[in-house]
């Protein structure tokens, strides 16, 4: 289930939704691993993962910090996805 998100702002969290997603899947963690270091429930990623949740600056660079990913290569990859 995909939350619905106002239009100009709804393509562009989908792709940060699926790198997201993508992220977390290709360091092999669950769902509960990256909440166990974020500190927060299970649910909390499944409501990020399944568009229910959005994140501020400050969630999002704690969820990165979690993942030991620079987030900055994140936003680079989101720009490159906006202009192919």
């Amino acid at each position: 289930r995909r939350c619905i998100v106002p239009s100009p702002y709804r393509e562009n969290n989908l792709k940060l939704i699926e790198l997201l997603t993508a992220e977390r899947a290709s360091r092999a963690l669950l769902q509960k691993d990256l909440a166990a270091a974020l500190g927060k429930p299970q649910s909390f990623v499944a409501k990020v993962e399944g568009g229910d949740r959005r994140l501020d600056v400050a969630e999002f660079l704690d969820y990165w910090a979690a993942l030991g990913t620079d987030p900055v290569k994140l936003i680079k990859r989101l720009i490159r996805r906006d202009l192919a």
